[in-house]
């Protein structure tokens, strides 16, 4: 076919006439780089006098302000023309709605590579040089948002009154040119405002996936003459899926134009409730992104101009521009994801830097771990549990920490706790079902409503102050892929539930957390290891087993009789024996008792037994083989002359004996509270609580296992294993935080009537009162016997005030102060009055035959108190207090008589409290 030859400006005239042909033209042919060379060459046009030159200044002053007044409606203050000049050279001047870092814009000419390297610059300078800050400091030198000035609004009203497409492509890249989700919510609605004419508008993105979408806007009843981004510390407005306008819209994808909304029963007038502002017209249509998926519904309120709807040319309008929008949302949210990404790496690099930096302290690293855990996560409280045996399949936590959030508390130091197994908190802090669940299964749990699950205790809950909604709890591995703990965050502080990326964090998280707890566990072994060395160096260099002469000695010398030595009897003189008598003596109690028969005790193995734990005494001033036997010996005396021995079973009888003949192995002649103080080998092996204690009963089993030493060799396994946990139960008990624990129970189970021999709980604390009372036992000895134990128990206490004085640099207590001896004749009337008459006194409502030993309590408390009185009045009358026994810490009691010059007091030294006799 043939082209006739055509003039263009006919063709030019021709499109001037019919502006859709060009414009559908343009829309199928057209292509980017036409578009760049058309905005290249008509950048004039962004200045209202280069785009009209050939216009007066009044009309050009008249038009702006036509058209900036008119969709301000009344409900802000007209903007004068000069307050507009000067908005719209400021808009030129500078950069505006900058939403990442302002100084990224002042270096807006730099090369992109010069902007990275003086951020990591700037970042490696300010930190610590370690291999987490470097690499975060990489990952952040690459990920900043693009930069682009914004026009100035009233620019874009008079783009829409003069060149339509100039306006429609300079919204389309105003907001493709913004990577943060809120400063381009609040463009999109501004914009859809102008293009639509519309007095509000509001914006609602898809929060959820599944069942749980929600609407969610922080932006809503936004208006074109907005001026300043709205505040962030509104509350956000939430619309559930499928209700309202704005639900229907997101459920079913159709645009929906109402002309009169309080006609519409899909409308609800709650946002207009809240806002004050009254709803009329509206249009309301879905943002769809490059899937077609529905991430967001944008409505337009109120047409400014009084009285009008919105039209299908508005519909039309939107139609064309929201895509835009839906992917300028996707690629903000993708670039807010990704940022949010960045910085969970940047607390996993973190995270192994402090696993570094802290490898020494579980409740350092624990509580480093747990500050992480909230900042990552944002929740309320975070906690930490650990496990008692990883090895044990039932699941028992013996350890727990847990963080309260600075928001849900004012004094954050007191939100940590540590070792809450007993605390009141892990009623409903702990939910010990939930975390025992995850424990015992390996895998984590997220209850996004607490109480709709059933695993979770909702009655606990409601008695605490502190509510749970949400939990998310993850098992804690060690490097050999056993679970060692769990670890529990409670709350988002926003108020939802912890999402799928929120536990897929926090089990990444877990991992580093776990390696961090296992070293620091195995450091901690380490440390018992060594000082366990140390201990057993310490004791092989000072003791030695005894000799084969010692041995033949004693198997072949005749052994007395139970009345020629006088054992049997509860006022026995403690000091009547000597050191080999006593040896005798003690192969008497075990022939008398039937033991060596009963349990075929070779004769030769007791002796050299005997002969070695006397050995493995040390020569201190009280704590010593002396003491050791004369516990021994009353305990002798309870069990047949008062008795016993009919109630109690042969092994728990062998128990008591053993226990009283090793329940002070290798003493050092200080307590517990020095060996906590000096931090020596045996606090680091044991720990502060009963140390001396658990090393006399591992003292007394390293004798049994020595070759030739085991007096219990012959007994069945079953005997074997009954005899030591009583065996160790009868140590410990010397303990007097143990008997602290237990006698309230006991002294009421004996008053009461209801004490049963039958009931093995009530035979344990039995057996616990009476090593207790053979172990206090001076106080019961006549007065001259008290008197000269208590000269050896002050020296001792003495000695150790002086070393905590010239060692420590401490002041000592009065039992151990040399200066204050004065003050010890009041405390051990407090100390008979609180500590020894109430169990003697229950002992003899148990049996009757024990009333000697209280009536001899009785006779030294009178002479206590005599002298008190003396001591009050100012006389200098001599004292001298009588002897105790058992271990002591604390220095609450004592017992001390002046004899001379010499004062002295009576108390153990390895218990809390003090046991001072008289």
């Amino acid at each position: 076919m043939a082209v006739p030859n055509m003039v263009f400006s006919d063709v030019e005239t021709f499109l001037d006439s019919h502006p859709e042909l060009f414009e559908d033209y343009l829309n199928r042919k057209g292509n980017y780089s036409m578009v760049e060379k058309w905005l290249k060459n008509h950048q004039a046009c962004k200045s209202p006098a280069a785009a009209a030159p050939a216009e007066p200044r009044e009309e050009k002053s008249s038009a702006y302000k036509d058209s900036w007044a008119s969709k301000c409606d009344g409900l802000q203050r007209r903007a004068s023309q000069r307050e507009l000049r000067k908005t719209f050279a400021r808009s030129k001047a500078i950069n505006m709605n900058r939403t990442y870092d302002e100084h990224v814009n002042s270096r807006a000419q730099e090369p992109l590579t010069s902007m990275r390297r003086r951020a990591l610059l700037r970042k490696a300078s300010s930190l610590p040089p370690t291999t987490a800050h470097i690499l975060s400091a990489l990952l952040e030198s690459r990920v900043n948002i693009p930069q682009y000035p914004s026009t100035a609004v009233d620019f874009k009203y008079y783009l829409k009154e003069h060149n339509e497409r100039a306006f429609f492509l300079e919204l389309v890249k105003d907001i493709s040119n913004d990577l943060d989700l809120t400063s381009l919510s609040y463009k999109i609605l501004v914009f859809v405002c102008i293009m639509v004419d519309a007095d509000r508008c509001s914006l609602f993105l898809v929060e959820g996936t599944g069942n749980k979408q929600t609407l969610v806007s922080k932006f809503f009843d936004v208006h074109a003459g907005t001026t300043v981004l709205p505040s962030m510390n509104s509350d956000e407005v939430q619309v559930p899926w499928g209700k309202g306008i704005i639900g229907y819209v997101a459920e079913h994808g159709e645009t929906v134009n109402i002309p009169d909304a309080y006609q519409d029963r899909r409308f609800s007038d709650e946002i207009d409730k809240l806002t004050g502002y009254k709803t009329k017209s509206l249009l309301c249509m879905p943002i769809r992104n490059s899937d077609g998926e529905i991430i967001g519904v944008a409505q337009a309120i109120n047409k400014s101009s009084s009285g009008r709807l919105f039209s299908e040319d508005d519909e039309k309008v939107l139609q064309m521009y929201l895509p835009f929008c839906g992917i300028a949302i996707s690629n903000a949210q993708l670039f807010a994801a990704s940022r949010k990404e960045y910085d969970r790496s940047r607390a996993l690099l973190e995270v192994v830097n402090d696993l570094f930096e802290e490898q020494t302290d579980l409740e350092k690293i624990v509580r480093k771990i747990m500050h992480r855990a909230q900042t990552l996560l944002k929740c309320e409280r975070c906690s930490v549990q650990l496990l008692e045996d990883i090895e044990s399949p039932v699941v028992k936590f013996t350890k727990s920490f847990e963080l309260l959030s600075p928001k849900c508390s004012a004094d954050t130091e007191s939100s940590f706790k540590d070792s809450m197994e007993k605390s009141s908190y892990s009623d409903w802090l702990i939910n010990n079902s939930i975390a025992e669940l995850v424990a015992s299964t390996g895998l984590p749990v997220n209850i996004s409503d607490a109480y709709q699950d059933p695993r979770f205790d909702a009655e606990a809950d409601q008695f605490s102050d502190f509510h749970i909604r949400s939990v998310l709890c993850v098992p804690i591995w060690n490097s050999n892929h056993q679970i060692i703990g769990v670890a529990q965050v409670l709350n988002r502080l926003d108020g939802k539930p912890f999402d799928d990326a929120d536990q897929r964090l926090f089990e990444a998280f877990v991992i580093f957390c776990g390696l961090g707890i296992n070293n620091t566990i195995m450091y901690d072994q380490v440390k018992k290891s060594w000082a366990k060395q140390s201990v057993a160096l310490d004791v092989l260099s000072y003791h030695a087993t005894c000799s084969k002469t010692e041995v033949d000695k004693f198997k072949a010398a005749n052994i007395p009789l139970v009345c020629e030595l006088g054992i049997d009897m509860l006022s026995f003189d403690d000091f009547s024996l000597d050191v080999d008598a006593m040896i005798t003596a003690a192969l008497r109690m075990f022939m008398e008792l039937g033991m060596v028969q009963k349990f075929k005790i070779d004769y030769e193995t007791l002796c050299r037994w005997l002969l070695t734990v006397r050995k493995n005494y040390r020569m201190v001033l009280y704590h010593n083989w002396r003491h050791a036997f004369n516990v021994c010996q009353c305990m002798f005396a309870m069990l047949t002359t008062a008795g016993f021995q009919e109630t109690l079973t042969e092994v728990e009888i062998l128990a008591l004996i053993v226990g009283c003949v090793c329940h002070d192995l290798d003493h050092r002649g200080t307590n517990n509270a020095f060996q906590a103080k000096t931090g020596s080998a045996l606090a680091l092996l044991y720990g502060t609580s009963a140390t001396l204690e658990h090393h006399h009963f591992n003292h007394a089993v390293m004798i049994l296992q020595s070759e030739g030493h085991n007096i219990f060799s012959n007994l069945s396994s079953t005997e074997y294993s009954d005899l030591m946990q009583l065996l160790k139960q009868s140590i410990l008990a010397t303990d007097l935080t143990l008997y602290f624990e237990n006698r309230n129970i006991f002294f009421e189970l004996v008053s009461n009537g209801e004490y049963n021999w039958n009931v093995k709980g009530h035979r344990d604390m039995c057996r616990s009162m009476m090593m207790t009372a053979c172990d206090l036992g001076a106080v019961t000895k006549p007065w001259d016997i008290s008197r000269k134990v208590a000269e050896l128990v002050t020296s001792e206490f003495f000695e150790q005030g002086d070393r905590e004085r010239s060692e420590l640099k401490l002041t000592p207590s009065a039992i151990f102060d040399r200066n204050r001896k004065d003050e010890l004749p009041g405390l051990q009337l407090e100390w008979i009055d609180g500590i020894c008459v109430p169990l003697y006194e229950t002992l003899v409502k148990l049996n009757p035959k024990l009333q000697p030993m209280l009536d001899m309590i009785k006779a030294n408390r009178a002479n206590w108190e005599e002298l008190n009185k003396k001591r009050q009045c100012g006389q200098s009358a001599s004292a001298l207090p009588s002897p105790c026994s058992g271990d002591s810490t604390d220095l609450s009691g004592c017992t001390v008589v002046k004899t001379g010059s010499t004062p002295c007091c009576s108390s153990d030294a390895d218990s809390k409290p003090s046991k001072p006799v008289g």
